[in-house]
C-alpha cells in the first residue's frame, strides 16, 4: 500500500509566511531515508507531523496522533505493552514476550524492542515520521509494515524555553516545561519535564471511584557537545514514570454476569454510551522506563560517519480485572453456573542494549550511498499470577487430587481413595474456592545486521534508488508455569498441577531483503517514483502464561512484498501527494482466539498470507498568507488470501485541517483551528473471524476545534480547546468474551484551557 504525504507538519511554517512564499515546502526536511532530505526527494511514503500540528491538535499519546495519519491505526489494550500499532492494515497485535512488533518505532535514532515504551505522553517533539510499507532496508526487521520515527527536539545555540500548563474537564492537569541554550562556545544543553494527572472518566460503580486516569512524570535531558569542527556528540536521558488505572474493559454488550448492577449495558446491542463498571479489582499499569543513548557524528573524508548507542530499559507492571463483576467468586456453587473470579498480575522487565554504525556519502554526487552495520540485543522476563475461581464443571477435582496423592505425596489413589480424601479434609471447588498459578519466562532476541542504500543519477531528472540488507536472527525463550494450590486445583485460566510447565527453545534465521525503484523529477510538475521492497519479520514463540506444548515451535518469519507507485508536488499554492500500493505477505504472524477454557486465551500464531493495497492522497492548501488547510485519505483494502479482512485495518479515513490566524490591531493575533476525522467501520478481532457483531466496531467522525490568544511577540497565550464537539461515541477495541470493549475518553465532548509563557 502505497501512502501519499501527510504533510500537516506545515502548519509550522505556513502562517508567519507570505502566501507566494515559493519553495517553502521543499525546505521541509525529514529523515525518512537515515539522513536530513527535503520530502519531496524522498521516494517513500512518508507522513510528518511537525511541532506546531502536535501541539495545536492538543496530542497526548499517540492514539491521539493517530488520527492525524490517515494508514495508521491504533489498537487499545489493556496495558501500554499490549497495545499496538498497524500500518495500512498491517501490525503485530500480540501478548507474547516472544514475539517483536512489525511496526517499528524509533525514538531519536533508536529502535524500540517494544512500541508500547512510545505510547507514553508525547512532548516537546521536533515531528514525527510516519513511513508507509516495508522499510527493511533502513530501519530492520521489525520495520516490515513501517516505522514511525519520533525526532524530540535538540538543544538551541540560543537561550530560550517555556512554561505551559493546561486544565480539560473531569480534572486532567498537564504541566511542561522546558528550557534551552548553550552551556559554552562549544556545548548546549536543554532540560524538559512534564507532569500529567487526569482522574478518569469511568465510573466504578462498585467503591464510586473514578478510573481510566493516571498519573504520568517524565524527564529528558540533552548534552550536545561539539568535540572540534568535525565532530559532535549527543548525549539523551531520559526517564517516565506512570501509574494508570487504565483501560478498564467496559461491559458495553450484556454478559449476563450481573445484571442488576449499575453498570450493566442498556439493550441488547452495542451501548457505546456506557461510561460505567463494577469491578472489585482494579485495572491498573505501572510503567517505568529509562533511556540513555550517545550519537556521535563524525567526518571521514567527505562522508558522513555516525554511531547511535543505546541502553533502554522498562519495567510494565499489570494488575487486570479478568471477571468484569463485583461479585464474582462471592458464591458457595460450583462454576459456570455462577459468576467466576479471575484476577491477574503481571511484572515484566526489558532490557535493551543496540549499537548503530553509519558511513553515508555526501549528497549532490551521481552517486549517493549508505551503508551500516545494526547490533541488537533485548532480554524480557515476566512474573504472571492468576487468582480465580476453582473449576469442576468437568470432573477436575477428581484428576487434581488423584495426582496429588499419588505424585505429590505418594499415597494411593484409587477413586474411593480421592472421594475419601476429599471428605476427611472439606476440599469444595466452587465459586468461592480461589486457587492460583504463577508463570516466569524470559526471552531473549538477538539481532545482527548489515544494511546499504544507495541512489545513482542517470540524469538531473532520473534516478535509480536500490537497496539491501543481511538479518541475523537469534531467539530463544525459557517457561515455567507452576501451581499455587495447595491440592494443585483447576481454576478459570489456572491450569491444574498436572499441567505444570518447564519449557525451553529457541530459534535462528537469516534474510536477505532487498529495494528497488525509480524516481523522476518532471520539470515543474513534481515527481513520481515506483519501489519494489521486500520486508522482513524475523521468527517468533507464543510465550505466554498458560502456554502449553502446542506452543513450543517457532512461528515462522514474516516476510513481504510491496510495490509502491507515488507522485508529489510542491509549489506556492501548497503539497500534493498520491500514492497507490500492493503488498503481499506471507506467514503472516496474527492472533488467535480461543474461548473453550471458560476464558479469552489469545494465541499467536502463523496466519497465512495476506493482502493489502489502497490509494492514498493528501495535501496542504496555503489558502493565504493567514490561512492553512491540510488532509488526507487513505483507501485500503487489507484481507486474507482467503478474503478474511484484517483486523485494524479500516477501508477508508479521512483527516482534514485548518488554521487560521487573525491579526489583530495591537500586534498580538487569534489563531483558530480544527480538526476533522473519519475512520470507517474496523473489524476488532482476529484473522478469519466474520465481520459481523461483537467483533465490528461502527464508524465514526470526530470534529476538534480550538481559539488561541496569542499576544505580538508570541511570549504568552492563551487556547480554549474542544475536544469531540458533535458528542460522537466510538469503541476502539472489542476485547473478547462477546461484550468487553475499549472506549476512549475522546469519545466525550469535553473542553479546556491551556496557558503557555515563552521566554528568552
Amino acid at each position: 500500500m502505497v501512502a501519499a504525504a501527510v504533510v500537516a507538519v506545515a502548519l509550522q511554517w505556513t502562517l508567519s509566511a507570505p502566501a507566494g512564499a515559493q519553495g517553502a515546502i521543499e525546505e521541509i526536511t525529514v529523515t525518512a531515508q537515515k539522513r536530513e532530505e527535503s520530502i519531496t526527494d524522498v521516494p517513500v511514503a512518508v507522513s510528518v507531523l511537525g511541532a506546531d500540528q502536535i501541539d495545536a491538535s492538543f496530542a497526548r499519546n499517540m492514539e491521539d496522533l493517530q488520527a492525524l495519519v490517515p494508514a495508521l491505526s491504533f489498537r487499545t489494550g489493556n496495558t501500554t505493552r499490549n497495545s499496538a500499532l498497524t500500518v495500512r492494515g498491517i501490525g503485530t497485535i500480540s501478548f507474547s514476550i516472544g514475539a517483536e512488533p512489525s511496526v517499528s518505532t524509533v525514538v531519536d535514532g533508536v529502535v524500540l524492542g517494544r512500541s508500547g515504551q512510545a505510547f507514553a505522553n508525547l512532548y516537546d517533539l521536533e515531528r514525527v515520521e510516519v513511513l508507509r510499507g516495508p522499510q527493511g532496508t533502513l530501519f530492520g526487521k521489525n520495520a516490515s509494515a513501517g516505522v514511525v520515527n519520533i525526532i524530540t527536539k535538540k538543544p538551541t545555540d540560543t537561550f530560550e524555553g517555556y512554561v505551559q500548563a493546561s486544565y480539560f474537564e473531569d480534572n486532567e492537569i498537564i504541566t511542561k516545561g522546558r528550557i534551552s541554550g548553550p552551556l559554552g562556545d562549544d556545548v548546549r544543553a536543554s532540560l524538559t519535564v512534564f507532569d500529567a494527572q487526569f482522574d478518569g472518566y469511568i465510573e466504578n460503580v462498585f467503591n464510586n471511584e473514578t478510573v481510566n486516569g493516571y498519573d504520568r512524570q517524565g524527564i529528558r535531558a540533552m548534552l550536545d557537545y561539539d568535540v572540534n569542527d568535525t565532530t559532535s556528540v549527543l548525549m539523551i536521558f531520559e526517564d517516565y514514570e506512570a501509574d494508570s488505572d487504565c483501560c478498564a474493559d467496559l461491559e458495553a454488550r450484556p454478559s449476563g454476569r450481573n445484571p442488576a448492577s449499575e453498570a450493566a449495558p442498556s439493550g441488547t446491542g452495542l451501548d457505546l454510551d456506557q461510561r460505567r463498571v463494577d469491578h472489585d479489582f482494579e485495572t491498573r499499569t505501572l510503567d517505568s522506563f529509562t533511556g540513555v543513548s550517545i550519537q556521535v557524528d563524525s567526518e571521514v573524508g567527505e562522508n558522513a560517519f555516525t554511531s547511535i548507542t543505546a541502553f533502554r530499559s522498562w519495567d510494565n507492571t499489570e494488575f487486570r480485572e479478568g471477571d468484569f463483576t463485583s461479585i464474582a467468586g462471592d458464591s458457595n456453587q460450583p462454576v459456570f453456573g455462577v459468576p467466576f473470579q479471575l484476577h491477574d498480575i503481571g511484572p515484566q522487565e526489558w532490557r535493551q542494549f543496540s549499537q548503530e554504525l553509519r558511513l553515508t556519502s555526501p549528497a549532490g554526487e551521481a552517486l549517493e550511498w549508505q551503508v551500516g552495520f545494526f547490533y541488537w540485543n533485548i532480554e524480557s522476563q515476566r512474573s504472571f499470577t492468576r487468582e480465580a475461581s476453582c473449576q469442576n464443571n468437568n470432573g477436575q477435582l477428581d484428576e487434581a487430587i488423584t495426582f496429588h496423592l499419588g505424585t505429590t505425596l505418594g499415597l494411593p489413589n484409587s477413586p474411593a481413595d480421592v472421594a475419601q480424601f476429599i471428605a476427611d479434609n472439606g476440599i469444595t471447588c466452587n465459586a468461592n474456592d480461589i486457587v492460583s498459578a504463577t508463570g516466569r519466562f524470559d526471552t531473549e532476541f538477538e539481532n545482527y545486521a548489515l544494511f546499504g542504500q544507495g541512489t545513482y543519477n542517470f540524469t538531473d531528472q532520473l534516478r535509480l534508488i536500490f537497496g539491501a540488507r543481511w538479518t541475523e536472527d537469534e531467539v530463544s525463550f525459557n517457561h515455567n508455569r507452576f501451581s499455587n494450590d495447595e491440592f494443585g486445583r483447576r481454576g478459570v485460566g489456572v491450569r491444574p498441577r498436572t499441567e505444570d510447565t518447564n519449557f525451553d527453545g529457541s530459534t535462528d534465521e537469516s534474510d536477505f531483503s532487498g529495494r528497488l525503484g525509480l524516481q523522476w523529477d518532471l520539470s515543474d510538475v513534481g515527481t513520481a517514483y515506483a519501489t519494489y521492497s521486500q520486508g522482513y519479520k524475523g521468527p517468533a514463540f507464543n510465550v505466554f502464561y498458560n502456554m502449553s506444548a502446542n506452543d513450543i515451535n517457532p512461528i515462522d518469519a514474516e516476510t513481504s512484498d510491496s510495490i509502491e507507485i507515488g507522485y508529489k508536488h510542491a509549489a506556492s499554492w501548497g503539497f500534493l501527494s498520491l500514492a497507490a500500493y500492493s503488498t503481499e505477505i506471507e506467514n503472516f504472524q496474527a492472533n488467535d482466539f480461543d474461548d473453550s477454557d471458560g476464558t479469552t486465551i489469545t494465541g499467536f500464531t502463523n496466519g497465512g498470507d495476506v493482502e493489502t493495497q489502497g490509494f492514498e492522497v493528501d495535501f496542504i492548501w496555503n489558502v493565504s498568507a493567514d490561512w492553512l488547510i491540510s488532509g488526507g485519505a487513505s483507501f485500503s483494502d487489507a484481507e486474507s488470501t482467503r478474503g478474511d479482512p484484517l483486523p485494524f485495518a479500516p477501508d477508508t479515513k479521512i483527516s482534514l485541517a485548518s488554521q487560521y490566524e487573525l491579526a489583530l490591531d495591537s500586534g498580538a493575533s487569534i489563531r483558530l483551528f480544527g480538526s476533522y476525522v473519519y475512520t470507517d467501520e474496523i473489524l476488532s478481532g482476529n484473522i478469519g473471524q466474520t465481520a459481523d457483531d461483537p467483533f465490528l466496531l461502527p464508524d465514526y467522525s470526530i470534529l476538534n476545534a480550538s481559539v488561541g490568544y496569542h499576544t505580538a511577540d508570541d511570549r504568552l497565550s492563551v487556547t480554549l480547546v474542544g475536544k469531540n464537539l458533535t458528542d460522537e461515541s466510538y469503541a476502539t477495541t472489542f476485547s473478547g468474551d462477546g461484550f468487553r470493549y475499549q472506549i476512549p475518553r475522546d469519545a466525550d465532548r469535553y473542553f479546556g484551557v491551556s496557558f503557555r509563557l515563552n521566554f528568552n
